[in-house]
């Protein structure tokens, strides 16, 4: 059976409002980072330390909320545009794991529109336990918990971290912020591609790493880079096992003692500029850099670049 709607299944990122998770959420002001990031860590008292440190984050870029969710819609909307230019009319619904719209909005939604047997379209480039297959396992859940009507999956969107178009995307973001420099520059520059840092033991175990190293070598000869490099962020402070590695400070440290002078960083693990992008790179790593005297330059991420929509629905129509 074709496929009549789809769910882009995200993350989420705190917006303004009550999110109706806690039922006994207070409704304060300023409420909603901290029921977010609990909601992810848990609500640990002993995880206190490290809510309030990621927090702070969302406090200090966005005011405590995220532009995740409105840059996800975007691309939302732009893939529907871009199907129905091909003859492939079928509404594209949001739904994210950690903030509304949740999953089972997003199916209730492409319920009211009739929709029967929709995609799933997993908002994560690359794959392993904690990432795309979390995501496949909560939107179960979610067709479970709406019960008697509930539109089907019938199809999962195959992981497209290696499509052309994605690849595509991404250099030109790159191209984008270094336009203008000679050849010479970019050349001795040293030029990063991050992605979310996840558990030694689940990336062991996965495909995560050998992909996300495939996405940045294909990246970089696109370029023409004769070398780059993969570095990876956002693990947190207090775990007591290790994370993926080399972290992208140590990346810093290890540039600057070769006597790099410019640092060009593209986060082609993530989509969208959120929190984890404009915090953890451009305050935490843009300050590294600062100290060591290098010029830190970011490539957005491919958000709704025609490239990658066109990937995106290339996808969409071979299922």
């Amino acid at each position: 059976m074709p496929i009549d709607g789809l769910l882009l299944l995200g993350f989420g990122g705190p917006t303004p409002g009550c999110c109706g998770r806690r039922a006994t959420c207070p409704k304060t002001p300023g409420c909603e980072a901290e029921c977010f990031v609990a909601g992810i860590l848990g609500d640990n008292p002993a995880r206190m330390g490290r809510i309030d440190e990621v927090v702070a984050h969302y406090q200090s870029v966005g005011g405590g909320f995220s532009p995740y969710n409105t840059l996800t819609f975007a691309q939302a909307a732009a893939l529907e545009a871009e199907l129905a230019r091909r003859g492939r009319p079928i509404p594209v619904v949001c739904g994210f794991r950690h903030w509304t719209p949740w999953a089972k909005d997003g199916l209730v939604a492409l319920k009211e529109r009739g929709c029967q047997a929709i995609g799933l379209l997993v908002m994560a480039p690359h794959q392993s336990s904690v990432s795309w297959d979390w995501y496949l396992k909560h939107a179960a859940e979610a067709v479970e918990a709406l019960g008697a009507g509930a539109p089907a999956i019938a199809a999962v969107i195959p992981p497209w971290w290696e499509a052309p178009g994605h690849l595509d995307a991404v250099a030109a973001q790159v191209r984008a912020v270094t336009a203008g420099w000679s050849a010479e520059r970019l050349a001795a520059a040293e030029v990063v591609f991050t992605a979310h840092a996840i558990p030694q033991p689940v990336e062991s175990t996965s495909p995560y790493r050998r992909q996300m190293e495939a996405t940045a070598a294909a990246v970089a000869a696109r370029l023409g880079l004769a070398r780059h490099r993969v570095a990876f962020q956002s693990a947190p402070s207090d775990s007591r096992i290790p994370w993926s590695s080399p972290d992208i400070l140590t990346v810093v440290e290890e540039a600057a003692q070769r006597g790099v002078k410019d640092l060009v960083v593209q986060a082609a693990g993530f989509l969208v500029d959120h929190t984890e992008v404009l915090y953890d790179l451009d305050v935490e790593t843009a300050e590294a850099c600062a100290r060591h005297g290098i010029t830190y330059t970011r490539a957005a991420c491919v958000h709704a670049h025609p490239a990658f929509i066109n990937a995106l629905a290339d996808a969409v129509v071979r299922a």
